[in-house]
C-alpha cells in the first residue's frame, strides 16, 4: 500500500460509503502501490433511512464498486424505476388541462428517420403528450412493467432505468463492499480539526483513535460540514430565494396487499405549499411531503401527508426534518473535498442528492493529484461542480416556474420572474421559437440530458412556436411512421416485460443474466 497517498473520509452514510467504495476500487486500495482509503464514522449519527430515488448513472456506479444487482434488490428492498410521474404540477386540481406528465429516463431517438420533436410540436401526433409518444417507456411505466427481463445481465436492459431503495440498508451494503474493496473502517467521533498555517488540514483528532492524517480529506459529515464548513470556513451559497422548500415530513406505508403492484416510477404530487413523494419499494411505500416553511407549518404539512396516505398511513410514525437548499461554490479547498450534503443539496425533487455524490466521487478518482498538484485538480473540480449545481438548480426551478397554478401564495411566488435565475430565463427565451437541442447542453456540466429538459418543458405545457418555419419540415409521413413504430414497440414491451413486482420477486432467489 502506498502510504504517501492516503485518503481519509470523515462520515459514512450513502455519500461516505459510495465515495469510499468507488475510490478504493478505482484507485487500487487493495493493490500494491494503490491509494490507502480510510473511512471514520460516528456510531452516534444515524441515517434518515427514507426511501430514495436515483438516476440511471447509479447502475454504472454500483457496477464499478462491485455491487451485484440482484443482491442489491434483495438486501435493500429495492425496485426498478423508469423515471418520475408528476401529478397536479401544471394545473390546479379540478381545473381544465392535463393533470399529470411523465419524465422518463429513455433518451428520445430518431427511429432512423427525422428528428421527431419538431413534428410533434407541429401536431403530427395530434394531442398525444410528448412523453407518451416518443419512446415506449411511459406506457411500460403505466402498466407497472419492469425495464428488463431476468435474462438481461446486471445493470442492463432495453429501457433505461434506475432504482428505488431503502437508504439505510444501501449504506450498509456499500460499507460491506467498500471494506472488501480495501477500505479501512474506523468507528469514532472527530473532536477537533487542526489547520496548518496555509489553511489546509494538518490532521483530525478522534477520541477513539487519536490523531489521523491524510494527503486528502473528504468531508461527508452532512450539513454539519465539520471540515469544509466549520473548520475551513468555506461559505455556503443559499438558493432559498429560488427554491423555497426547506422542510419535509416522511412516513412509511404498507401496501394494501402483499402482491400489490409496485409503481416503477417516483410519483410526485404537487400540494399547496410543496409536493409529496411516493416511492415504491418491495414491501412498503416511502412517502414524504416536501414543503416551504414560509408558506405552511409542520402540522399542516403532516396532515396533508396523512390525508394522502389514507388508512395505510394513519398509525405510522412521521419524522420531520429540515434542509438547506444550496451549495458551496468551492468544494475542493486545499487538501479537503466536500461530498454529499456538506457540498450541496437541493430539495429531493428529481433525486439529485445521490447523483451529486456519484459525480464528485468520479471526479476525485479522475483528478486525484498523484504528483501532489492539489491546486490544479481543485480548480477543475470546483469549476465542474459549480456549473453542475447551477444547471441542476435551473432544471428544478423550471418545474415550479412553468406551473399555471395560482391557488396559493407558494405557487404565486414561484411564478415571480424575480425569483427565477437569469440563466433559466435565457434558456426559456431560446426555446420560444426552437426546441431544446444539443447546442444548449454540455455533458461535462449537465446532469440532466437534453431529453430530460424536453420531458419537463413540454410536460409543463410550454409552447414552442414553429409556425414561422413550418414549411421547412417536409417529412411528416416519415414522422407518422416513426410514431406508429414506437407505438408498436410499446405494445411489444408491455407484452414481453414482467411486472415490476415479478422481477423484484425473481431477484430474491436468482441472479440476472440467466444465472441461478
Amino acid at each position: 500500500m502506498n502510504e504517501e497517498h492516503h485518503i481519509l473520509i470523515v462520515g459514512g452514510g450513502t455519500a461516505g460509503w459510495l465515495t469510499a467504495g468507488y475510490l478504493a476500487r478505482m484507485l487500487g486500495a487493495d493493490r500494491p502501490g494503490g491509494i490507502s482509503v480510510t473511512l471514520i464514522e460516528s456510531s452516534d449519527i444515524g441515517i434518515l433511512g427514507v426511501g430514495e430515488g436515483t438516476f440511471p448513472t447509479i447502475r454504472n456506479t454500483l457496477s464499478r464498486i462491485g455491487i451485484d444487482e440482484a443482491e442489491m434488490i434483495r438486501q435493500c428492498g429495492a425496485a426498478f424505476k423508469h423515471g418520475a410521474m408528476f401529478a397536479d404540477w401544471q394545473n390546479t386540481p379540478g381545473t381544465q388541462g392535463p393533470d399529470h406528465y411523465f419524465h422518463g429516463f429513455q433518451e428520445t431517438g430518431d427511429q432512423g428517420g427525422p428528428e421527431l420533436l419538431p413534428y410533434w410540436l407541429l401536431g403530427v401526433a395530434s394531442n398525444t403528450p410528448w412523453a407518451d409518444i416518443n419512446t415506449p417507456q411511459k406506457r411500460a411505466a403505466d402498466a407497472s412493467r419492469a425495464p428488463k427481463l431476468p435474462s438481461h445481465p446486471d445493470f442492463a436492459g432495453p429501457l433505461n432505468y434506475a432504482f428505488h431503495f431503502d437508504a439505510a440498508t444501501l449504506a450498509v451494503m456499500l460499507r460491506d463492499q467498500g471494506i472488501r474493496n480495501g477500505v479501512k473502517h474506523l468507528t469514532g467521533t472527530i473532536t477537533n480539526v487542526e489547520l496548518a498555517e496555509d489553511g489546509s488540514i494538518a490532521g483530525v483528532d478522534s477520541a477513539e483513535h487519536g490523531r489521523l492524517t491524510a494527503s486528502l480529506y473528504i468531508d461527508c459529515t452532512g450539513f454539519r460540514a465539520a471540515l469544509i464548513g466549520r473548520a475551513m470556513d468555506v461559505p455556503w451559497n443559499s438558493c432559498q430565494d429560488t427554491l423555497f422548500c426547506d422542510r419535509a415530513v416522511a412516513l412509511q406505508a404498507p401496501y394494501e396487499t402483499p402482491d400489490a403492484p409496485i409503481k416503477p416510477y417516483t410519483l410526485s404530487t404537487a400540494q399547496e405549499a410543496g409536493w409529496i413523494w411516493d416511492i415504491g419499494l418491495e414491501t412498503r411505500r416511502g412517502l414524504g411531503h416536501v414543503y416551504s416553511s414560509a408558506h405552511t407549518d409542520a402540522d399542516t404539512a403532516e396532515q396533508a401527508l396523512r390525508h394522502y396516505a389514507g388508512a395505510a398511513g394513519k398509525e405510522m410514525d412521521a419524522r420531520h426534518f429540515s434542509f438547506k437548499a444550496g451549495y458551496r461554490k468551492v468544494n475542493w479547498q486545499k487538501n479537503c473535498v466536500a461530498i454529499g450534503l456538506s457540498s450541496g443539496f437541493f430539495e429531493p425533487l428529481e433525486a439529485t442528492g445521490i447523483v451529486f455524490s456519484e459525480i464528485a466521487a468520479t471526479l476525485v478518482a479522475n483528478l486525484y493529484p498523484w504528483a501532489g498538484d492539489l491546486e490544479t485538480s481543485a480548480r477543475q473540480f470546483n469549476r465542474i461542480m459549480l456549473q453542475r449545481y447551477e444547471r441542476a438548480r435551473d432544471f428544478i426551478k423550471m418545474h415550479y416556474f412553468l406551473s399555471k397554478r395560482r391557488d396559493s401564495q407558494f405557487w404565486i411566488d414561484n411564478a415571480n420572474p424575480d425569483a427565477t435565475p437569469d440563466s433559466l430565463h435565457e434558456l426559456l427565451d431560446r426555446w420560444r421559437y426552437r426546441p431544446p437541442n444539443e447546442m444548449d447542453f454540455d455533458t461535462n456540466i449537465d446532469i440532466f440530458t437534453q431529453s430530460s429538459w424536453q420531458y419537463v418543458l413540454y410536460g409543463m405545457g410550454w409552447k414552442t412556436d414553429l409556425s414561422h418555419k413550418a414549411g421547412f419540415y417536409r417529412y411528416h409521413e416519415d414522422a407518422r411512421a416513426a410514431f406508429a413504430k414506437i407505438d408498436s414497440q410499446a405494445a411489444y414491451a408491455i407484452n414481453q416485460l414482467p411486472s415490476n413486482r415479478e422481477l423484484v420477486s425473481y431477484a430474491r432467489d436468482h441472479s440476472f443474466g440467466g444465472h441461478a
